[in-house]
């Protein structure tokens, strides 16, 4: 015998109703019709019954009831002939049906357009607004700097064009951009998002790049980001076949890429190069540590940036007279009527009518003409002599796609009798080979070593603290750490570091730091770090001194791409600073300029600097060197200003290798 629930009420009144909506659009028409007359009918009779008004006959009452119920129901309550009646309801119910009708497509038509915005179809109608292709954590620093340089503008947009949901976009900038430091949100910015393959010129259309001012094509994450930004490239082309005025910049990750991408871009857009340029940063920054705060410094928008000004009276005066003839900004360079970029000319250069000064300035309205010749000591200038190169003994630990960029890079760097000594987990051969590559080695002579990098044993029979400089790089092709086996978090950046994720390559990174920390400090000395990561997350959870030299190379990459869209000839620029071959900035001990024992103006430190055929931009005080948030770098000083400076000290300089 079959056993009954003993369930509740409740339950069991739950479980008809589902039963019930479950019976299809005429069975619930037809349930909620009975309802309504369940509560209408019984509901009108009272009212009736109750007014003193109300008919004496019972059928007089029971027709004042039926018009009660009509008007209720919406469907007259005409009192009359059967056959009236019959026709008064069939009126009403057709009056009803059209009505619902109407207010349901309306309704739908409303619910399906507010869907469609919500998916991000709509096609953006702006003008003079930056476009960003694809999505990656540098979409985060690169709208934080687009923001920050907009600040001074009462109008301006950002529109965002990547396959993901049009909302979760809008959070997560708006999330990132309230967490910066200085939590101003956006201000007078807006930011557009829209759903859409990047790869597609039809939707690449709803960001109307036409009518843009500039268009990043942002790297992908993954292996295949490569591929995907010269399909997007490709796709621009064909959304805007005929040349407009928006500048294009883009960026690839591996050096096999970068001419592909360049002639998928065109010859009028910037494609940069993210091994490239970190492996020259990497380099520069071993050699003369603290280079990363400087260009940290010159890249965001928040201190003082590159910019050009009108020569404004300086027509047919020299090169080396424009260096002082800013007291707030420090002049580097010319651009020249046909659009050459001459960094760092020599002083005798004359500056014609159409060309421009390249400066650093606090913003593009800062650089105001102001002599301060007169604030030039002449009794404090001294005179150097010139220092020639020494053999260096550097060390690299960790092995990644860059590492062979590195090695060609120090090659062109460092003096003749120079050694590099590598310490990874890559096969040995297979690293000669890659490091052979890039063809052969006039200064540098390199040894291999095969060892775990965060093995505290090997690393303490390196004799790390005799190293000149040591750089340490993502390692790859190995299993990860057992710690960083979790998942990595949503907004890990991912740099084509095969098979490990950013993430998982900063925890080895990680882990190398600490037992570097640990040397040093039983050494009792500094060691002179540079490091790459990729997360700028976890270098604030580095075990290392405060100011010391982190590459954090999407965000490198990111301001780079933001600071040549705002100003296209600052591309020439940055490619000679990153470049071997000209000029590039330096820190040079400020002994060799003015005299240490009496403060000086900064005037007179441009003036020595000029005297040897170099451009003073800045200096950094050792003292103040592991003091946040400058480091003790002061970029672009006041002329006028007065300082003390130490024998220790450096003078930030603009000048050939």
């Amino acid at each position: 015998m079959a056993q009954r629930h003993t369930t509740s009420l409740t339950l069991r009144l739950r479980y008809r109703f589902d039963n019930l909506m479950a019976g299809g659009t005429t069975a619930l028409i037809g349930w909620f019709a009975l309802a309504c007359l369940a509560v209408v009918v019984p509901a009108s009779t009272v009212l009736v019954w109750a007014d003193r008004a109300a008919p004496a006959t019972l059928s007089g009452r029971l027709a004042a009831v039926w018009v009660s119920v009509g008007q209720t129901l919406k469907i007259g309550g005409a009192v009359g002939s059967p056959l009236y009646v019959l026709a008064s309801v069939a009126l009403a119910l057709v009056a009803l049906l059209f009505v619902s009708t109407l207010v349901g497509l309306i309704t739908t038509g409303i619910n399906r357009r507010i869907a469609l915005l919500r998916r991000g179809h709509s096609t953006v109608l702006e003008s003079g607004h930056t476009v960003l292709l694809g999505w990656s954590d540098q979409i985060f620093p690169v709208v934080g700097e687009l923001v920050a340089a907009n600040a001074n503008q009462r109008r301006s947009a950002i529109a965002v064009l990547a396959p993901k949901d049009k909302v979760e976009m809008e959070e997560e900038i708006a999330a990132s951009v309230a967490g910066t430091a200085a939590g101003t949100g956006t201000g007078t910015t807006r930011i557009i998002c829209r759903n859409g393959r990047t790869t597609d010129p039809a939707e690449l259309a709803r960001v109307s790049p036409r009518t843009a001012k500039a268009v990043l094509v942002l790297p992908p994450e993954g292996d295949t980001g490569d591929a995907q930004v010269v399909k997007t490239l490709l796709a621009l082309d064909a959304a805007v076949p005929e040349p407009g005025g928006a500048v294009v910049v883009a960026a690839v990750r591996d050096t096999r890429s970068h001419l592909t991408a360049q002639l998928a871009a065109g010859p009028g857009a910037h494609v940069l190069c993210v091994d490239d340029v970190i492996a020259r940063l990497l380099v520069q920054t071993a050699r003369e540590p603290g280079l990363s705060l400087v260009y940290q410094e010159l890249l965001d928008f928040a201190g003082d940036e590159f910019y050009t000004a009108a020569v404004q009276g300086l027509a047919g005066r020299t090169f080396g007279e424009a260096l002082l003839a800013f007291t707030t900004s420090s002049v580097v360079g010319l651009l020249r009527a046909d659009g050459g970029v001459a960094l760092n000319p020599d002083p005798g250069t004359a500056i014609g009518a159409g060309d421009r000064i390249i400066l650093i300035s606090e913003d593009d309205d800062t650089a105001v003409p102001a002599d301060a010749s007169s604030s030039v000591e002449e009794e404090a200038i001294v005179t150097a002599r010139p220092r020639t190169p020494e053999a260096e003994r550097l060390l690299l630990l960790g092995w990644n796609r860059r590492a062979p960029l590195v090695v060609e890079q120090l090659d062109r760097f460092v003096g003749p009798g120079s050694t590099l000594d590598v310490v990874s987990l890559a096969d040995d051969v297979r690293a000669r080979a890659a490091a052979g590559a890039s063809g052969a080695r006039s200064r540098l002579e390199v040894a291999f070593r095969s060892g775990d990098i965060t093995d505290p044993g090997l690393l303490a029979k390196l004799d790390v603290p005799a190293y000149d400089g040591v750089i340490v790089i993502g390692e790859t092709g190995h299993e990860p750490l057992p710690h960083a086996a979790a998942p990595a978090p949503a907004r890990a950046i991912d740099l084509g570091l095969a098979p490990e994720t950013g993430t998982q390559t900063d925890d080895r990174t990680l882990v190398t730091l600490l037992h570097l920390r640990a040397i040093g400090e039983a050494a009792g000395r500094e060691l002179s770090l540079t490091t790459e990561m990729s997360d700028d997350g976890n270098r604030l959870l580095a075990p290392a001194r405060e100011g010391a030299d982190f590459i954090v190379s999407g965000r490198l990459i990111s301001l780079l791409m933001t600071q040549i869209s705002e100003n296209p000839c600052l591309a020439a620029v940055f490619e000679e600073l990153f470049d071997a071959e000209g000029n590039e900035l330096h820190l040079k001990p400020v002994a060799d300029y003015v005299r240490t024992d009496r403060e000086v103006t900064f005037a007179t430190l441009v003036e020595s600097a000029r005297r040897r055929r170099e451009c003073a931009v800045g200096y950094r005080l050792r003292a103040e060197a592991c003091t946040g948030p400058a480091y003790g770098v002061r970029l672009n000083p006041d002329k006028g200003q007065r300082v003390r400076f130490g024998e220790h000290d450096w003078l930030i300089v603009l000048a050939e290798s």
